[in-house]
């Protein structure tokens, strides 16, 4: 059975000064595991903070997130244990290797062949010939490489992703998107990514654009407003 994502009525503001910034208002959304999705729009209208949201890495100001697991609904809290997060830029450690900075989330589970799984994931995204290279000895696309390898490592149920070909080439872009959507396939993971780059969005199976407080769904179809 298939876990699912729901968030309910959500919203979410901050204050600038003494004006008080909403990015978007009850919201309703549902992500489900073996899907991918994308959400596009420009800058400032909220697309990571939904996305911190989504993964219940952050606190809506309004409205619930619920996670939808064998056919339990639980709170937000356990979900953050079944999800892996790809940034923009990185987030490796420099102080470690490609191959520790990979093994390093299946090591805080406790796991005793976090080290091998660690081998085999740097092989899937193409770098077991730099297992022994640290963050600064890498390319942008190598690094990128990395942090996919360190997101999917404990194959979690759902993976989400800040702009992740966002400081890459064209053509490091277009490899990393092989990369991910693949081993997500193969994983039956969730996929959800944040991009600017519309070649990127439209390898997503739903397409999501949030502008203006607004949240539409992209399709074959004409566009499809969502409650936000």
């Amino acid at each position: 059975m298939s876990s699912t994502i729901e968030l309910k009525n959500i919203s979410q503001s901050f204050q600038l000064n003494e004006t008080k910034i909403t990015l978007f208002n009850a919201l309703n959304l549902s992500i489900v595991q073996g899907q991918s999705y994308a959400i596009t729009g420009p800058s400032g209208s909220g697309k990571s903070s939904l996305l911190m949201l989504m993964s219940g890495l952050e606190q809506p100001a309004s409205g619930q997130g619920f996670y939808v697991k064998a056919g339990t609904s639980m709170g937000f809290d356990l979900l953050r244990a079944d999800i892996g997060f790809i940034f923009q830029q990185f987030h490796l450690l420099p102080e470690l290797t490609a191959l520790h900075n990979v093994a390093l989330p299946l090591k805080l589970r406790g796991d005793k062949q976090a080290l091998n799984k660690a081998k085999i994931w740097l092989d899937k995204v193409g770098l077991s010939q730099r297992i022994n290279h640290k963050p600064a000895e890498l390319s942008g696309g190598e690094q990128q490489r990395v942090a996919i390898a360190r997101a999917l490592v404990f194959e979690p149920n759902f993976i989400f992703a800040d702009e992740p070909t966002g400081n890459l080439d064209q053509k490091s872009a277009t490899e990393i998107a092989d990369i991910l959507f693949s081993c997500c396939q193969e994983n039956n993971a969730g996929l959800v990514v944040v991009t600017h780059s519309d070649i990127l969005a439209n390898r997503a199976q739903h397409v999501f654009s949030l502008a203006d407080g607004e949240c539409r769904q992209q399709s074959n179809e004409p566009l499809k407003v969502m409650s936000c």
